[in-house]
Formats: C-alpha cells, structure tokens, sequence
C-alpha cells in the first residue's frame, strides 16, 4: 500500500513556486479530461493563483494555488496536477489542503479513450490524514464541435484512507464523471463538471463551475465555485460539504 512521504506537502509548494502564479489549471484528475488537439504542443502546463484578503470586522485570508503539466504524446496523454489550499480566519487555519496526482489517457478513437489516474491528498478537519485513489477506465466524447463539447467516463477503482482517528480502511469504488464546455465567445468559455466516487461506505461527488475570459494568448480571469461533499466522513470531520469560491489570474505556456 502506498504511504505517501511528509516531504509530498513541501512538494506541491515548490512546483507552485517555480511556475508563475497569476496562472490556471486543468481540473481533470477529477473530471473527463478534453483530448489534445492536432495543433497541442508535445508539453503544455496550466497554473492558477486566487488570494484574498480581509481586513477590519472581519480578518481572513484565503490562498488557492494549482499547477498542471500535460506531455502530449500521441495517442498518449500524461498529466501531473499540484494543488494547495490555505484558509485562516482571525489568525487560526480553518482549511489546509494539499493535493498530488497523475492521470494517463490513451486514445482508442476519435471518441473513445481508456484513462488511469493514481492521486494523493491531504486535508485537514476533514478526519483523514490523508487518502490515496487509483481509478481505471473508459470516456466518451459524446459532442466535440466549436461550441459545445460533452464527455463521459466510468470505471473501477480503489481507495486506502488513512483515518485521523488511527484507522485505516480499504475500499473498492465506482466513478463516473462528466465534463461540458461551451465556447461562449473567442475569449470566454463556460465550464460545468461532475464527478462521483462510490464505496460501500460513501460517496465522494465534486462539481465545478468556471467562466473564464481570455484577457490574451496566455492570459485570463476566471471566477470558479467548486463544491466537495462526502456523504459519511470519519466522525472527526467539520462538516460533510466543502465549497470554494475563488477569482483568480490564469497562465498558459
């Protein structure tokens, strides 16, 4: 069974660091990831950096930070994502959340792909010290044109979760994802999408909206909002919903 090292967490803050920050990320560890284009680049990457600050009645400070590294080698696919979220409020943590993972795709069609993904994360409150996921299976695209593009995927999977409280707990998973984007404009896209992780002891589903508009070739403003919801967490855990809201400054290279 993988034990993820200590050394992860510092990890997933230098990849952030040597990326620019005012930068955006694929989110398809999670969802149904869109295919590379005839004109992609062998190596592409994606980051993001939201922050926010309060100050006066109220003092909070929020920092999302998300990095992504695509080797598009036909009919392959690799993909590595880095993912940090800090949240305090009044000088106390109340989010801290760390994520690493890899995801392969192979092409088997113009439509059709085979897909894998192993991830890694660590949060906080949520009564894990941490959970390591590995899926397999197959996607569809089921609408590729210039305005609407919709996939579908499902497969098996396996998780280990490491309990707050001193347990460790081994789970055999159902997933299923979907990913819809419109091309509003030539310089701004919507984005809504949906994944389900099944055990016999819960349901891990995540949804996630954006509308992102290109300031330039490489640049972009996005406004998210990503809910997280485990349908039985540890009894250690604040809450079974997590959302995020963030604004952030986009890159592409």
């Amino acid at each position: 069974m993988l034990h993820p090292l200590p050394t992860l967490r510092r990890t997933a803050f230098l990849c952030l660091a040597l990326l620019p920050f005012d930068t955006a990320v694929a989110d398809d560890l999670f969802y149904a990831p869109p295919p590379a284009s005839q004109d992609s680049e062998p190596f592409s990457g994606q980051a993001e950096l939201g922050f926010t600050k309060l100050s006066g009645n109220s003092n909070s400070e929020t920092l999302l930070g998300k990095t992504s590294l695509s080797w598009h080698l036909k009919p392959w696919t690799h993909t590595f994502r880095v993912e940090a979220k800090h949240v305090s409020s009044s000088g106390e943590t109340t989010t801290d959340k760390y994520l690493v993972g890899q995801r392969e795709r192979y092409d088997l069609s113009d439509d059709h792909y085979a897909f894998g993904l192993l991830r890694w994360e660590k949060e906080r409150f949520s009564g894990y010290n941490h959970q390591v996921t590995s899926i397999v299976g197959e996607g569809i695209t089921i609408l590729d044109g210039p305005e609407h593009n919709l996939s579908l995927e499902a497969g098996p999977g396996y998780r280990f979760d490491d309990i707050t409280a001193g347990d460790h707990e081994n789970y055999l998973l159902g997933y299923g994802a979907m990913d819809y984007r419109w091309q509003l404009s030539d310089t701004s896209k919507f984005e809504q999408q949906f994944s389900a992780e099944a055990t016999r002891e819960n349901v891990i589903s995540r949804s996630y909206t954006a509308l992102t508009v290109a300031i330039n070739a490489s640049l972009a403003l996005k406004l998210s909002h990503e809910i997280e919801n485990n349908t039985n967490p540890p009894d250690e855990s604040d809450a079974k919903t997590d959302t995020t809201t963030a604004a952030s400054i986009l890159y592409s290279f």
